[in-house]
């Protein structure tokens, strides 16, 4: 059984259970609760905390034709949207949130080289963030960089490390624009990552500025 050491920041989880997150953000924490324990119940401690809040709120009296407007929108998204077919499951290695995005195991992704030990695969997340599957080959590590914004790293295979600590399967890197870091992947095997991104990355040395338009981060 895999042991997490690296879990979700609070802000994270309330900013996940209030709807606040990008969907490519959103991707990756619900990969993450897919595969911990702690983190889902902490995410339904917040849950029910959120709708006792909602509860405390003073009603607001809608107009006679509002809940037959509801019914009817209802009535036609039913309508439209096709029976889905039953979901084969997903391999050991691919959290069940992330399987209808690529619905093939990760070795067979078409995976597009960046550099020399470096391949990625975009992920279909509409909104506004980036967020790919990234991998990288054992010895390699990323360049150094802080961030505009927020950056969310669930390993799916391998591991690495970095100021922050040491990544392994389950682990997630929840980290924002206090931190500068540069993982190094210190697992004989190749590292695969889910990366989600609200803000572009910002990098400390001149390579990787000249490099940041083909990373897409």
């Amino acid at each position: 059984m895999t042991t997490i050491r690296h879990h979700l920041d609070d802000a994270t989880l309330v900013s996940y259970t209030s709807g606040a997150l990008t969907n490519s953000m959103a991707l990756v924490v619900a990969c993450h609760l897919s595969v911990c324990g702690e983190c889902r119940k902490r995410c339904g401690e917040m849950e029910v905390l959120g709708g006792e809040m909602l509860e405390r709120l003073q009603p607001v009296d809608l107009s006679d034709a509002a809940l037959q407007n509801l019914l009817d929108a209802l009535d036609g998204e039913e309508a439209s949207e096709p029976t889905p077919k039953a979901p084969s499951p997903p391999p050991a290695d691919v959290p069940a949130p992330l399987w209808p995005y690529i619905d093939k195991p990760l070795d067979e992704l078409a995976w597009k080289s960046l550099a020399p030990g470096f391949a990625y695969v975009d992920l279909p997340c509409q909104g506004t963030g980036a967020s790919k599957l990234l991998r990288i080959a054992p010895g390699k590590s990323v360049l150094p960089h802080t961030h505009t914004g927020n950056e969310l790293t669930m390993v799916l295979r391998g591991s690495f490390v970095d100021e922050v600590g040491r990544f392994a399967s389950g682990d997630i890197a929840d980290i924002d624009d206090a931190i500068e870091h540069q993982p190094l992947v210190d697992s004989p095997e190749t590292c695969i990552c889910l990366i989600a991104t609200d803000g572009p990355l910002r990098f400390t040395s001149l390579l990787g500025r000249i490099v940041q338009p083909l990373t897409g981060f």
